[in-house]
């Protein structure tokens, strides 16, 4: 098993920038692909971005392609986010998560092990 735990939430004004952390507490999670993903309320789990095992690959939505970007520290066993240019309507709960089994995915359901979500709320 693999805890996940993200932090850097907050709020922020439209234009400003956060940062996201994802801290695994296994060795293993350097193996594994990861991503984050972000829920709004009323809307269902919303693809972010993808950066696999040893972080030279990376996709991201076209949502958020240009402001946001991915990065991981296997050494470290923390995965970032960096969001940029921040909009409203990037306000929801951010989950990072990781797959034992899989690479590249935009779907929540190939991915086994969740944090408990960090909320961002940008305001106009």
């Amino acid at each position: 098993q693999v805890q996940l735990v993200e932090s850097g939430g907050g709020l922020v004004q439209a234009g400003g920038s956060l940062r996201l952390s994802c801290a695994a507490s296994r060795r293993t999670f350097s193996t594994y692909s990861a991503a984050w993903f972000r829920q709004s309320p009323g809307k269902e789990r919303e693809f972010v971005g993808f950066v696999n095992w040893n972080g030279e690959i990376t996709s991201f939505a076209d949502s958020v392609k240009g402001r946001f970007t991915i990065s991981r520290d296997n050494a470290k066993l923390m995965v970032n986010l960096q969001m940029n240019t921040l909009k409203p309507d990037d306000t929801a709960v951010y989950y990072c998560a990781a797959s034992t089994y899989s690479s590249g995915s935009d779907s929540p359901r190939s991915y086994n092990y969740w944090g408990q979500g960090t909320q961002v709320t940008v305001s106009s």
